[in-house]
């Protein structure tokens, strides 16, 4: 058979394609807003949007938001992505963070949700259902820290009082921006179902019960299972068996009625490096070096579709444009009022900075977001789940840029050793 007819009857050609069309464009993008001394994630995000006008203009360019393929590849992306979050962090240190940090998260959490819930109430119309305007609130709560850490390592500040006060936080927040996340969630089912109260309390107290149950018996389970992996003569299997670890509780979170994000966070959270050093020894490489390429590789995908998935007529009309600016300023000054929360001998303006930017924790938000209805209609519509992508941008953008610019001004944090004040 002639290798272009091959090609033509060969099912896989057309996916081929537009997984090629993803990553490169990703890179693209990415390595663009690099340039421009801006997070990749919205060189990504830019990509996607470019991709979808595209589409629109020659239907020619495959339809990227359309493609089943590109939303399996986007959701294992977005899984392993919160894996590897939770791996950056253990229970231990999450109870070890700190007052300052506490204090800093409940604050950075509470106000830019009340503020965002206050601005969509105002901006949207009337007749928008108030769990929309909750949800919009809890976009606005959530941290990328991963943006902050590099301008900190940049600037050799990673090391300082505020640096660790700032990571100390965004552990928590994570934490907190999921259960939130879980409630607002159970809001509209509940409003769907009718049963308000019912509904809530059984969504939530699942939410607890998994990740109290995660955090205890999924602690006693978890040395066993890999001491049971040494035992294996096989080669590589430090990556497998954490990967089938996370989606094993990315699947029980999502079978108690979270989202399958929750379980994969919980994961890595309890995946203590005492537990799996033999497997790490007999590698020769840690879990975190061996998972990153899978992040690399997958999680622009996610930041692709999600730009795809976003309507540039939508985008760019002026009152979408003017609900993104309203949103982002009221999710830039809420949380750096969060620095204020840190204490004396701190400098809040740092610390406020640093938890600005939303990167792709809001987006992961805005991805569960769309997967909502509330009487069998989208939560999101377009026009608004534009705003708040445009929004989560600015505040990507405004954050390095802001903390920069406030180290840069004030010189070195503190480095004061200890972060309890």
């Amino acid at each position: 058979m002639p290798l272009a007819l091959l090609l033509m009857h060969d099912p896989l050609a057309g996916t081929l394609l537009l997984l090629a069309l993803l990553w490169l464009s990703a890179k693209a993008g990415g390595e663009l807003a690099v340039r421009l001394k801006l997070p990749a994630v919205t060189g990504e995000l830019a990509a996607g949007l470019a991709l979808a006008a595209l589409h629109r203009a020659w239907p020619v360019v495959p339809d990227v938001a359309a493609s089943p393929a590109a939303e399996l590849l986007g959701g294992l992306g977005v899984v392993v992505l919160m894996f590897a979050v939770g791996l950056e962090s253990t229970v231990p240190q999450m109870l070890k963070v700190g007052a300052a940090s506490l204090r800093v998260a409940l604050i950075g959490v509470a106000v830019p949700m009340a503020a965002g819930l206050a601005g969509a109430w105002l901006l949207l119309s009337a007749g928008a259902p108030f769990v929309l305007d909750l949800f919009i609130g809890a976009c606005l709560c959530a941290t990328s820290i991963g943006i902050s850490a590099q301008v900190l390592r940049e600037k050799g500040a990673a090391g300082s009082l505020e640096g660790r006060i700032i990571v100390g936080a965004a552990v928590v927040d994570d934490v907190l921006g999921l259960l939130v996340l879980v409630a607002v969630s159970g809001l509209v089912g509940a409003a769907s179902g009718g049963a308000l109260g019912p509904h809530l309390v059984r969504t939530f107290g699942l939410a607890l019960a998994f990740l109290a149950a995660a955090l205890t018996l999924g602690r006693l389970a978890t040395p066993r299972l890999f001491r049971l992996a040494t035992r294996f003569r096989g080669e590589q299997l430090l990556l497998p068996f954490s990967l089938g670890f996370a989606f094993l509780l990315a699947w029980l979170g999502n079978l108690a009625g979270l989202a399958s994000i929750v379980g994969a966070y919980a994961a890595g959270l309890i995946l203590e490096p005492a537990h799996i050093e033999d497997l790490e020894r007999r590698e020769r490489h840690t879990l975190e070096e061996l998972v990153h390429p899978l992040v690399s590789v997958l999680a622009p995908l996610f930041f692709v579709l999600m730009g795809a998935k976003v309507d540039p007529a939508a985008l760019f009309r002026p009152a979408t444009l003017g609900f993104a600016a309203v949103l982002a300023s009221l999710g830039v000054a809420g949380k750096y009022v969060a620095g204020f929360g840190a204490g004396k001998d701190v400098r809040a303006a740092v610390v406020g900075w640093g938890m600005v930017p939303r990167g792709e924790v809001g987006l992961i938000f805005v991805a569960a977001g769309a997967q909502l209805q509330l009487n069998g209609v989208p939560l999101l519509s377009p026009d608004v789940q534009a705003g708040i992508i445009g929004a989560l941008l600015l505040t990507t953008v405004a954050g390095p840029v802001g903390l920069g610019w406030v180290l840069r001004r004030e010189g070195h944090p503190s480095a004061s050793p200890e972060a309890n004040h």
